[in-house]
């Protein structure tokens, strides 16, 4: 499990239009890093517009958002071009970031148990120290949650 004030996980990853990020290429910036089960359904389309929305507020506070997901990069290419999302999304398609981070594993539904993306975020600090983790996230409210949170945080 990882912990607050250790060091995140690195990773590169190939974003919707397959250009390679890494968080090593982010030193220096605020990192909100949301992991998300799959384009176009309810709850991640809510919260990718939503994170959309607050976008500017977040770059004003020096952050950069990276949605991470096991779709692959033509998938998030479709859902940015269909909900006109302003953000970054990462295509996880082995999982090797998700199990890193503790995002994906063993989820409930009407009883049956099964593998799948646990709904969770992490701001990582400029130093690529883990500055807060939302473990399993409920949607309504979150952005704002994770925008207050960043404001504590540098204040």
């Amino acid at each position: 499990m990882l912990e607050i004030g250790k060091k995140a996980p690195e990773f590169c990853l190939k974003n919707q239009d397959e250009v390679e990020i890494c968080l090593k290429d982010l030193k220096g910036k605020w990192v909100v890093l949301y992991f998300y089960p799959k384009d176009n359904t309810p709850g991640c389309t809510t919260e990718a517009c939503d994170f959309t929305s607050e976008l500017e507020e977040f770059e004003k506070l020096d952050a950069v958002i990276l949605g991470v997901s096991p779709d692959s990069c033509e998938s998030h290419r479709k859902f940015i071009e269909k909900k006109n999302l302003k953000i970054t999304l990462l295509c996880d398609e082995n999982r090797e970031v998700l199990k890193a981070y503790g995002a994906w594993g063993i989820k409930k539904m009407y009883g049956k148990e099964y593998e799948g993306v646990i709904r969770s975020t992490f701001l990582i600090d400029p130093d690529g120290n883990i500055a807060f983790i939302w473990p399993k996230v409920r949607v309504k409210g979150h952005v704002e949650k994770v925008k207050e949170k960043l404001k504590e945080l540098q204040s």
